[in-house]
């Protein structure tokens, strides 16, 4: 599920034109990053006004791209717990969040990548606001799949940095399957992650 869809889901917060500013800028940034999207384009996609944006996010743009980043991660940190709760074993497990990503991003007609890739590549050592939003999701990431490892008796050294590669792998897969509108490497990477957490098991 996309920001669009949950705003969808709850009719109460397509008035409330705070979360429509945060979700609209949260799916440009999902789609075309942060120099790809313009504050013109996120007031026309959220139907609002500079004022309104200055109102909530004084700051600007920039505050507002945080705090969408924020609110996007939430929905890839929903499909890793979906993808890691789906089986005891941790290789299964793994495998399953590379499936679920396939799964997501085929349905986005390959728009609806991670939240915070297409962004934080751009602006390191610009803006360390978002810059540091982006590394908290990530770091929640690795923490989530490195708390799987350990439960399937993995050690929490050899789990947490097996955990950086798994999400490195799932990262690197993703903009593959992107790039070249193709899940195959997914599901490579479920085949291959599955087999290197069974080993390290």
């Amino acid at each position: 599920m996309n920001a669009t869809e949950r705003t969808t889901a709850q009719p109460e917060a397509r008035s409330d034109t705070r979360t429509r500013l945060v979700v609209a800028t949260a799916t440009l940034l999902q789609r075309q990053g942060y120099e790809g999207t313009s504050v013109k384009q996120i007031l026309r996609e959220a139907e609002a006004t500079y004022g309104s944006l200055y109102h909530f996010f004084p700051a600007g743009k920039e505050e507002l791209a945080a705090e969408a980043l924020r609110f996007g991660a939430a929905d890839f940190t929903d499909l890793l717990r979906r993808g890691l709760s789906s089986a005891d074993e941790p290789a299964e497990a793994v495998a399953n969040c590379a499936h679920l990503l396939a799964d997501t991003l085929r349905e986005s007609n390959w728009t609806d990548g991670c939240p915070v890739a297409a962004t934080a590549l751009e602006i390191i050592g610009r803006s360390p606001v978002i810059q540091r939003t982006s590394d908290e999701a990530l770091r929640q990431w690795r923490e989530l799949i490195a708390s799987k490892l350990k439960d399937g008796a993995i050690p929490e050294v050899k789990a947490t940095a097996l955990a950086c590669t798994i999400l490195s792998t799932l990262e690197g897969a993703e903009l593959l399957s992107r790039v070249s509108s193709d899940d195959e490497p997914l599901h490579l990477a479920a085949e291959h992650l599955a087999q290197l957490v069974r080993a390290s098991a």
